[in-house]
């Protein structure tokens, strides 16, 4: 007797059909693999173009953030500001040794505080009374500064109020500490120097 044997049984073509599902299946692994790779690079990738950008724009918007000093030839403390693109002087300095961004306000008649930046920097008040501002009247708490510094100019004791209706992050830097400096603007850099 003779057996009929199957051509769909042939186990030579089995085997290879396996090793063909095998390979295919493995590539197929690969190719994903690849495409998560290409994911990554390219998220990683914006997140460096992202991360040098913000750095662009913190320049352009904070030109003073180590704002150039010197001294004078008579030994005063001499900083140079730039003018950022909104035509503000906006500059890096310290408060009771701990870093702060000002606003030059020449307008302002104090160093203006938002009092969420007066909490983190620890500052006590003594008394209240009403100032007029751009966004209208509002109570504020006088305080003083025991050193506020721009580049290596220092000043102390500068008066100073907390201003709970001010939301932004910069310190308006007024005229209780600009009194105490010289400056001069001279195209788009203002000169102040220590008196």
């Amino acid at each position: 007797m003779v057996e009929n044997m199957s051509f769909d049984q042939d186990p030579i073509n089995n085997s290879n059909q396996g090793t063909n599902k095998a390979q295919q299946h493995q590539q197929s692994g690969q190719q994903e693999m690849g495409r998560s790779f290409t994911w990554i690079a390219w998220i990683l990738g914006f997140g460096v173009i992202a991360f040098a950008f913000q750095g662009l724009l913190e320049n352009q918007w904070n030109p003073n953030q180590a704002p150039d000093s010197s001294y004078t030839s008579t030994g005063k403390a001499n900083v140079v500001l730039k003018q950022n693109r909104q035509g503000h002087y906006i500059t890096s300095g310290l408060i009771n040794g701990e870093p702060v961004v000002f606003l030059l306000d020449t307008g302002a008649t104090q160093v203006s505080i938002p009092s969420h930046i007066a909490q983190n920097l620890d500052l006590t008040t003594f008394g209240q009374y009403p100032v007029q501002t751009a966004n209208g009247k509002v109570t504020v708490y006088r305080t003083q500064l025991d050193s506020l510094s721009v580049g290596n100019i220092q000043l102390r004791d500068v008066p100073a109020h907390i201003n709970p209706g001010m939301k932004s992050n910069e310190i308006l830097l007024g005229m209780s500490a600009l009194k105490r400096v010289e400056f001069r603007q001279t195209g788009n850099q203002l000169i102040l120097e220590q008196r």
